[in-house]
């Protein structure tokens, strides 16, 4: 899921449509999924939300934005995974801006979010990251496996910064 916090006015409806488009694609690639799957675009949501954002306690003249990717944990699991979607996001968002600013990419903030396992409520439940899996792959005993692996990597590299 991603929260994208943004001006009103800081994008054409056109380009905001686009780039909902465009990082749900991200963060399907960065779950190592396929994003030409449906199922897997339709539990991917992106939440817009227009409102104000401000810097130094002041509107600043060209808009800033907030992205929030929260994703089950193991998902994200390395800091290289946790690297590209913030440069993939903030690209994206610099693009659909269509500035002249070399700067741009200074006013987009990225923060990758894992979701501790068993804290991810959907259908009036919570769903481990086994059960997400399997509801795309289908298969219970390869879904357990694919996410116990993920968890563990993601939870050998908290607190070191390491992979």
């Amino acid at each position: 899921m991603i929260d994208l916090n943004l001006p009103a006015d800081a994008l054409t409806p056109e380009r905001e449509q686009q780039l909902v488009d465009e990082l749900t694609t991200i963060l399907v690639k960065a779950e190592g999924a396929d994003p030409t799957n449906p199922v897997v675009r339709q539990i991917a949501w992106v939440v817009v939300n227009h409102t104000p954002i401000y810097a130094g306690g002041s509107l600043p003249a060209k808009p800033h934005y907030r992205v929030i990717a929260s994703v089950p944990e193991g998902q994200v699991n390395t800091l290289d995974r946790r690297q590209a979607l913030v440069a993939d996001v903030t690209a994206a968002v610099v693009k659909a801006e269509d500035s002249d600013d070399p700067d741009a990419h200074h006013r987009v903030w990225v923060f990758p979010l894992e979701i501790p396992e068993g804290h991810w409520g959907a259908g009036g439940t919570i769903m481990g990251l086994a059960d997400i899996i399997n509801t795309v792959i289908g298969d219970e005993e390869t879904a357990a496996e694919v996410a116990e692996r993920r968890i563990a990597i993601s939870r050998a590299g908290h607190g070191r910064g390491a992979e």
